[in-house]
Formats: C-alpha cells, sequence, structure tokens
C-alpha cells in the first residue's frame, strides 16, 4: 500500500483553512446576533482545521491527544477559573457562546484548540531539536501572547468581562494583567504535556499551521486596528505575538540566490566509489609456446631382416 501524497493528504484541510479564513474575513461586516453566530462558525472551523492537520500529518492518536490536552486542559482551568478566580483573575461569560458545562461555553475549550496546535508547532520548528525546554516556552509564549489580541476582542464584542480588570494595560482598561499571567502559566503547562505525550518533529505539511499563526498574527492587527476600533489591543497584540510570529516568517524564507559574477557554493564532495579490489591469489595463466612437431620417422619398405641372419 503506498501514502499519499502531502498534498493529497491536506487536500480537506486546506478546504476547512480556507472556509476559515473567509470567515474571519466576514467578522468586520457583521453586528449583534450575526457576529456572535459568526464567532462560534470561525472557532469550530479553526479548530476542525487544527485538529484535521494532526490527524493527516501525524495520525489520529495525536489528533486526540491534541483535543485531549487543549480541549480537555482548557475546559479544566476554565471551570477553575470562573470558579476560584484563579488563575485569570474573577471573570464571567455572558450567554452569546452557546451551551455550557462546568459553567464554561463549550466553544472555549475549542478556542484553546485551535491555535494550540498551530503554536506548538511554531515553538518546534523556532528552537533546535533535542532543546525540550526552549521548545516548550516558545510555544507556550506563540499560544498566550495571542490573548493580548484576543481578550480585549472578546470583551468588546459582550462574550465576558471581569469584576475588578485593574491593573491593565494601558489602553486596555477592560483586561486585568493577572489574566495575561494565567493564560502564560497555563499555555506552558499544556505546551510540556503535550510535548511529552507527542513531541512531534517538523513535517513538509507544518507549512499550513504555520501560515494561519501568520494570518492570525496579521488579520488581528489590521482588523483591531482599522475596523475593530482597538488600537491599543492592536498595538500590544502586535508586538507581544510578533516576537514569535516575525521570527517564523523570517524562517520560512527561501534561500537567496548568490549575487551575480560569484560562482555557486560547491556542494559537499562525495566520497569516491570503491571498487573491488583485483583477486592477486589467483593464479596468472601465461600463452606459453607451442611445440613444434619433428617430423616422425618412418621405416620405409625394404628388405625384411630375417631373424638370425648375419649382417
Amino acid at each position: 500500500m503506498t501514502r499519499a501524497r502531502p498534498g493529497l493528504r491536506t487536500r480537506p484541510v486546506l478546504v476547512l483553512a480556507a472556509a476559515t479564513v473567509l470567515a474571519q474575513i466576514g467578522y468586520p461586516l457583521l453586528h449583534g446576533a450575526a457576529r456572535d453566530r459568526l464567532t462560534i462558525a470561525v472557532v469550530l472551523l479553526f479548530a476542525a482545521t487544527s485538529l484535521g492537520h494532526a490527524a493527516v500529518s501525524r495520525g489520529p492518536r495525536t489528533a486526540a491527544l491534541v483535543l485531549l490536552v487543549f480541549g480537555g486542559g482548557g475546559l479544566l482551568v476554565e471551570a477553575v477559573g470562573t470558579g476560584t478566580g484563579w488563575p485569570f483573575g474573577d471573570y464571567a461569560y455572558t450567554g452569546t457562546l452557546g451551551v455550557r458545562v462546568l459553567g464554561v461555553p463549550l466553544l472555549i475549550p475549542l478556542g484553546w484548540v485551535l491555535l494550540g496546535w498551530p503554536a506548538y508547532l511554531v515553538g518546534v520548528r523556532l528552537t533546535r531539536r533535542g532543546a525540550r525546554v526552549a521548545r516548550v516556552l516558545v510555544a507556550g509564549w506563540a499560544l498566550a501572547a495571542w490573548d493580548l489580541f484576543l481578550d480585549p476582542q472578546m470583551v468588546a464584542a459582550g462574550h465576558w468581562h471581569w469584576a475588578d480588570p485593574g491593573p491593565a494595560l494601558p489602553g486596555v482598561p477592560a483586561v486585568p494583567l493577572t489574566n495575561y499571567a494565567g493564560w502564560l502559566l497555563v499555555s506552558v503547562l499544556l505546551m510540556a504535556l503535550l510535548d511529552a505525550l507527542v513531541g512531534a518533529r517538523p513535517d513538509p505539511t507544518d507549512l499550513l499551521p504555520y501560515g494561519l499563526y501568520l494570518w492570525t498574527y496579521a488579520s488581528s492587527v489590521l482588523g483591531q486596528a482599522a475596523f475593530l476600533g482597538l488600537p491599543h489591543s492592536a498595538f500590544w497584540g502586535g508586538l507581544g505575538m510578533g516576537t514569535v510570529a516575525v521570527p517564523l516568517a523570517l524562517s520560512l524564507r527561501p534561500p537567496a540566490p548568490p549575487p551575480p559574477g560569484r560562482p555557486r557554493p560547491r556542494s559537499r564532495p562525495q566520497p569516491p566509489i570503491r571498487t573491488r579490489p583485483p583477486d592477486r591469489t589467483r593464479p596468472i595463466r601465461t600463452r606459453l609456446p607451442i611445440r613444434t612437431r619433428l617430423p616422425i620417422r618412418t621405416r620405409l619398405p625394404g628388405r625384411a631382416r630375417l631373424p638370425g641372419r648375419a649382417r
């Protein structure tokens, strides 16, 4: 059985990714209940894209672990957060995001899933193989920095709110600093757990989640600054998430061609092909000169000698 090419394997995921991007483009164009419904659709599409990529690139087991770690872990920390005020602060959800479990809308754990997998792969991309601590920290920051965009936008849309949002970032008074610290702590812990269970290495199909991460960054900066009236969160999010998005974009650039007039760098010389030495133990067969035959002397017919006859 032959393995399917990467393009064929990821084709359904590409369709989901395209639908996600189109839905996000329409977000600033809608208002009220229509925007709330579109928010739910975006989260579902994005989460399905991330899980689908994990399944086709690393197998269904990895996709299940991603859902368990980010979905189950996200639901757990959100339930603790709404019940105790730790680690995100004293906050509460409104009734705009659908059915709740343990006081948390079911859509919220999928919010951890949708960018959790791309952020983990970004950490894999930007760190050396074997540098597990660095990979976990970079991946955790890549996920937590997204919240600099997410929470101000969702609070402005009326999906949740904090009882006491201070102290806060300048220009973003509705979200406390403790929330960002809680996001960083939880993100690093979830990344460490996923890395211990999965330990994924780069794959040619990872260009898709890289693109979704960069799209999330660029569209959030543009959307909040130009369409949603949130320039301060656009600044802070652009600054924080840019510390990961910019190095990621630079790492994806194709290698520059050599300047004109300079010879191309030589490729690494290949080792010479060793041939089997001749077997010197075999006897050497030489051609000896052929003996010439001497003429055979025959007895000519004559008088036969009688036995006992004297000469």
